[in-house]
Parts: structure tokens; sequence; C-alpha cells
């Protein structure tokens, strides 16, 4: 291998290797499989400090995946370029049918030296922090729907349908309260299942005040107040969003913004025959997510109730007018589309894709705070 030269270095990794790849710089540059590494850090950096004595530039590149950004971390912090790349934005040949730890590495580092791979934002270690607390308590949110339904599918099973307006209000509490069976095991796995619900709902109130505290001295904090100024984006809905996304000002325009959110209509055109299809899904799914449910308080006329004026306190006009001019717009936006016979799903789809765009011009008007 040509000494001192540019190489490109393609990291399959895994849990317990690494397999490793370096491509020479150059169009015609030689390809090589170094071998496995094992994956503990001193590994890595041996490895590394073996491959920086024979050449002046490295530049690295591995697969986003379960094993996180330490990699990225460690390389970037021993003086090196690293990117992680998008695995399902990886070019892949139709025909091949054979995957292999090597075959991938000596892929990335092909693909890497053209410039064919698309990277993924790596937050900070602090924004990462915050992301999990974030996205705990979103599991915590799934373990308590799906705990509640445990139990009223239990109940549908012997014929019991609470006939109130609102479930899990006081009144469904009361409702259960009365409810008796036959069998004495019946009644142990009615209260089982109203127990496991109220171990929920503690551990679902206990993260969200984490969320609340940790928010507070976190430097997406101002970004955070500036986002609950649109209506249906309350406090959870624009500390997921900041989590998943981060500094909205690294996309130059909204469009990408909401082509980075899978908010955008898929397409598959070919000749003069032109076909769009549903939203593409792409990308953050949990932002996506937390937008199509805030996009619902649309539904209804623009105003501004006592709640939403207490979170336009002390913030700036600019974001204020921003704001106002997403409920009037997207307000009127939703009674034009559902008279024009749209199905509610794909109006409401329609509006979070326009709200990615006004949080995108809030974002671009409020800058977080210098990391601590």
């Amino acid at each position: 291998m040509r000494q001192n030269s540019e190489v490109f270095i393609g990291l399959d990794t895994s849990k317990v290797k690494i397999s490793v790849a370096v491509a020479e710089g150059g169009r015609g540059g030689e390809v090589r499989f170094m071998g496995d590494i094992d994956s503990a850090p001193a590994m890595v950096e041996r490895m590394v400090n073996k491959l920086a004595k024979r050449h002046p530039k490295l530049r690295f590149c591995y697969e986003a995946g379960p094993t996180g950004y330490g990699l990225y971390r460690q390389i970037r912090a021993l003086g090196h370029e690293c990117a992680v790349v998008a695995p399902s934005l990886i070019p892949r040949r139709p025909g091949e049918r054979v995957k292999t730890n090597r075959r991938d590495a000596v892929s990335l580092a092909k693909l890497h030296r053209a410039g064919e791979l698309t990277t993924v934002w790596v937050p900070d270690a602090a924004h990462e922090a915050v992301r999990e607390l974030v996205r705990a308590r979103e599991t915590a949110v799934g373990e308590l729907r799906r705990a509640r339904q445990h139990l009223q599918s239990f109940l549908l099973r012997y014929g019991r349908v609470f006939s109130g307006r609102t479930a899990w209000s006081k009144a469904h509490t009361r409702w259960l309260c009365e409810q008796s069976f036959d069998h004495p095991a019946q009644l142990l796995v009615l209260n089982e299942y109203r127990q496991a619900i109220a171990d929920a709902e503690v551990r679902l109130e206990r993260l969200t005040q984490q969320v609340r505290e940790i928010a507070d001295a976190w430097s997406m904090a101002p970004v955070v107040a500036a986002y609950q100024a649109v209506r249906g984006v309350a406090f959870t809905t624009a500390v997921s969003f900041a989590a998943e996304v981060g500094d909205v000002r690294r996309f130059d325009n909204p469009r990408q913004l909401m082509a980075y959110l899978g908010l955008v209509p898929s397409e598959h055109s070919t000749g003069e025959r032109v076909r769009r299809g549903s939203i593409s899904k792409a990308g953050n799914s949990r932002a996506r997510r937390a937008l199509v449910e805030g996009a619902w308080a649309y539904r209804f006329p623009a105003r501004v109730s006592a709640h939403l004026q207490g979170r336009l306190d002390d913030l700036p006009k600019g974001v204020t007018d921003i704001a106002w001019k997403a409920q009037t717009r997207l307000c009127g936006r939703y009674r034009r589309l559902m008279a024009r016979g749209k199905r509610r799903t794909v109006v409401v789809t329609a509006i979070a894709r326009e709200m990615a765009g006004f949080l995108w011009a809030i974002g671009a008007q409020v800058a977080p705070l210098p990391p601590r």
C-alpha cells in the first residue's frame, strides 16, 4: 500500500467485533480487507494509531445502528474524520445475495471514497442523553397504553363495556370498582390488570417530571419554549421534536425538514407518467408521529386560548407572529381540505407537513444555548 496517502476506512460494527477495510485515495486505489478487531475502545485506538502512522489523513465511516455513537466520538477525539452512514440509503446492487461483515466493510470503504454515502446527524453527548430520557418517557406511554388495552380486552370477553363518555376518568374508575365475577380467579385478573395500569401511570408521571426538570437546563430550552407558541405543540411534543431533530438550522429550507420527517409524498414516475403515492415515511418516525398527533388541534377554529396565551408570554414578537400565521393558515386549510372530501387522516397529515415548515421558521429565529 502506498505510504503517506489519504485513505478511506470502512468499519462494519457489531457488539463484539469490528471488521475493517481500507481503500486508498484515487479512483483506482487499492482496496483491501484488514481483518477483524475487538470492539473494545483500547483495540479501536490501537487500530487507529497503527493506520495513522502509515497515512496522514484517515477518513472513517460506519453504519448507524444499535452500537450508537461511541465509536464516532472516540475516532473524532483521536483527531480523525468519521462519518456515520444512513443504512437505508447505502447503494446496493440488486443481484447481490451474499452479505458478510467483510463484504460490508469493503463496500463501505469503496462507497465512502466515491462520495456515495449519506451521513446522519450525530448529536452531542448531552443532547443524546436528553433524547434517551424523552424516548424512555415515550416507552412508558406505550406501556400504559398496552396495560389499558389488556384490561379492556379482558372485560370485553365477559361483555363488560363502559357506557360513559370518557374512559379512564373518575366515572370509569368507579365503574371498574363495581365489577364483580363469579370465580375468584377472574377478580384476581381484574385487580392485577388495574395494578399494572396504576404502576404504569406512576412511572409515566415520574418520567414526565424528570423530562421537565432536565429540559430547563438543556441547551435546546429556548427552542422548546418557542415551539410551544404553535397550536398543537405542547411541552411533550416540543421537547420530543427538539430531541429527535436537533437544531433545524442544519436544514437549508423547510422542504428538507419535511422530507427528513417522511411527510412528503412518495413518487414513482417514468417517462411521461407521474405517480405520487402516500407519504414516504422516511426519516425520523418519532418526530413525525408527534407532529401528526399535534395536527389534530387544527380541527377547531383559530383562537388563542388561555392555556396557549400562557405559553406565548415572554416569547419574541417574531415567534408569536409566526405562530398566529400558522394557526390561521392551518385551520383554514383543514376546513378546505375536508370540504373537498379528503379523508380526515390525509388532511391531518397534510397539516402536520406544514406544521414542520412553521417550526423550521421558528427554529431559524431562536438559537439554542451553547452546550455546557
